[in-house]
């Protein structure tokens, strides 16, 4: 969501690529649902583990901020960011995959993460240009 979020909001002005601990799950329906709801589309896209960025050439110490979203993500971002002059910022954001029973109560859960992530993107880096 972060991902799309960033590039929906500054464009191309912002190099933003999204990576996390895994990179075999798929975006969840939820996801791409109340991030289409502010005009993101996510369908297409797909994590991908920092093992394989490095692979595909993205260097974790070419980046000026790496965000974690959760503890074992900022865990290895530290790992991986030490000794390089890459700000690490961890945003505890909510984990809504194992939230609400009812399909409503889980697009709630989902829109209070992504919520969430607006609130912190916009924090950092201020009022979208939209």
């Amino acid at each position: 969501m972060a991902e799309g979020l960033m590039k929906r909001f500054y464009g191309k002005g912002t190099y933003v690529q999204s990576a996390g601990v895994k990179n075999d799950l798929e975006i969840d329906g939820f996801c791409i649902a109340v991030c289409e709801e502010l005009g993101v589309e996510l369908s297409r896209h797909r994590s991908r583990s920092f093992d394989e960025m490095e692979r595909m050439g993205e260097v974790l110490s070419s980046f000026d901020v790496v965000v974690a979203l959760s503890p074992l993500s900022r865990e290895l971002a530290s790992e991986l960011t030490r000794g390089f002059h890459t700000d690490l910022e961890y945003w505890p954001i909510v984990d809504p995959s194992g939230k609400g029973e009812t399909r409503a109560a889980k697009l709630e859960a989902y829109r209070e993460a992504r919520d969430q992530i607006i609130a912190q993107i916009t924090s950092n880096w201020g009022k979208p240009p939209l």
